[in-house]
């Protein structure tokens, strides 16, 4: 093929999709910096506590079962544009909620929109992008998501170091920005939901999701705009029906075949496997992990934007390189740097005091850890999922994964207070850092090599359910 490609179109179509990883990563990071003064106002109890950071992730779970199943029958397209809707009236519905039943339900809409958008936009960018840019372009959505961790965490520390300055005419203004300033961080994401709503109207349907319709010319319109070459929009359809034609059976028992059956297994254990990393939890708990180091709630926040620089900056080093050192590399890497990082914070809580050690230096660990998790298992985990499964069944194998996902993001976000409780930060960490060696492990001996390679190349490898690398 001569796969002269137009990147200026894909880069398009991939930051319109990406949009929604925004509003992922700003949901989820929001909650760091308004779980004391929530439970503050509210008088929560500590199970409370843990229900309002984890009310969302309930939704996340939920969005996830449905995500899968909704973007193979309506499209991707009119997904996302669902998801759009949901984390807007989220936003809205948290900055105004009378009570904390109401800033749970609404907590829990802006969840189910997470769950359906860490499905369908990183599923939608694989299928438009060409294969020698497709981890690039994905990662484009990881990317976004540690944007919105950013843009939350810049947003609760403006918005708190400001609130007692704040003055304005409108009493529920002064409410939102002043007396109640969680109610601002959670609000603030309205402007980019209803952003995303607007731009999802000016992008395609995916072309891959268009042929298994039976859409043919659409889906041929479609990447005509991708590749100047009418070769290769000819050998992109051939290829996509090529294989439903391989898959003349139904989704579930396609989904249950032993090489796809099997993908769904690894792909899940690393989806698991990464939440017990760690990650989320210095994302929700990262304050109050500082504050026990003997800081004070505004240089806690302080760092935790720190983080998040740390978080976006690494990430878009990954992004460049993620397509020619390939992704089983960066995740070997950065593990190796992951475990290495997380055994330091944990001996500086372990030891740290006797040893002179000042927060500086859990500051430096922190941000050493962020930066060899951003540059391996947060830029993978999202190529790979969206890479790994047949056109056909997409969608519903991405939501069984992403499924494991969140419900090891829930129990991180419920079981992290009680670990720091029970089993001390120091063996909060080490056990983060035990828990990486089974993630290299798998991604070792179970996982191709899957950078360069086409969707349908990927497809064959499972069907063939080979041992091999591809």
């Amino acid at each position: 093929m001569n796969q002269s490609k137009n990147m200026q179109y894909v880069f398009f179509l991939s930051v319109v999709a990406a949009l929604g990883g925004f509003l992922f990563g700003y949901d989820t990071a929001v909650i760091s910096g308004t779980i004391s003064l929530v439970s503050s106002q509210f008088g929560l109890t500590t199970l409370q506590s843990g229900w309002y950071v984890g009310c969302a992730l309930v939704g996340s779970i939920t969005g996830v079962i449905f995500a899968g199943a909704l973007s193979d029958r309506l499209g991707r397209k009119k997904t996302m544009i669902l998801a759009a809707v949901l984390f807007s009236a989220s936003a809205i519905g948290c900055a105004v909620a009378a009570d904390f039943d109401q800033l749970v339900i609404f907590r829990i809409l802006g969840g189910i929109g997470i769950g359906i958008v860490s499905i369908v936009c990183p599923l939608y960018i694989s299928e438009i992008s060409p294969a020698s840019h497709r981890g690039r372009m994905v990662s484009l959505y990881q990317l976004a998501v540690t944007t919105g961790f950013l843009g939350a965490f810049l947003m609760n520390y403006f918005i708190s170091r400001n609130a007692a300055d704040y003055s304005a005419p409108s009493p529920m203004m002064m409410q939102i920005l002043g007396s109640e300033i969680w109610r601002g961080m959670l609000g603030a994401e309205t402007i980019p939901a209803l952003l995303f709503f607007v731009v999802i109207f000016f992008i395609p349907e995916s072309p891959r999701w268009l042929i298994v319709k039976r859409r043919e010319v659409e889906a041929s319109n479609i990447f005509s705009k991708i590749y100047s070459d009418s070769s290769d929009i000819v050998f992109q359809i051939n290829e996509t029906k090529q294989m439903l034609n391989m898959e003349k059976i139904s989704d579930w028992k396609l989904l249950l075949s032993p090489g796809i059956f099997r993908a769904v297994l690894i792909g899940s254990a690393i989806a698991i496997l990464g939440q017990f990393m760690g990650v989320n939890a210095v994302l929700y708990y990262g304050p109050s992990i500082f504050e026990t180091s003997g800081l004070s709630s505004g240089d806690s926040l302080f760092y935790q934007s720190l983080i998040g620089i740390v978080n976006m900056g690494t990430t878009v080093l990954a992004l460049l390189i993620i397509d020619k050192v390939g992704r089983k590399k960066l995740v070997y890497i950065g593990v190796t740097g992951m475990i290495l990082s997380l055994v330091m914070i944990g001996l500086y809580f372990l030891i740290g005091e006797s040893m002179g050690m000042t927060s500086l230096f859990l500051l430096g660990c922190f941000l050493a850890y962020i930066f060899f998790t951003a540059g391996s298992i947060s830029a993978v985990i999202f190529v790979f999922l969206s890479e790994m499964y047949p056109t056909k069944i997409r969608g519903l194998a991405m939501s069984i994964a992403g499924l494991s996902l969140w419900i090891g993001t829930y129990l991180i976000g419920q079981l992290t207070p009680w670990l720091l409780e029970k089993a001390s930060p120091a063996g909060t960490f080490f056990l983060f850092a035990f828990m990486c060696i089974p993630y290299m492990l798998i991604v070792w001996k179970l996982m191709p090599e899957t950078a360069g390679k086409s969707l349908e190349d990927i497809e064959r490898f499972w069907l063939k359910n080979s041992k091999e690398r591809i």
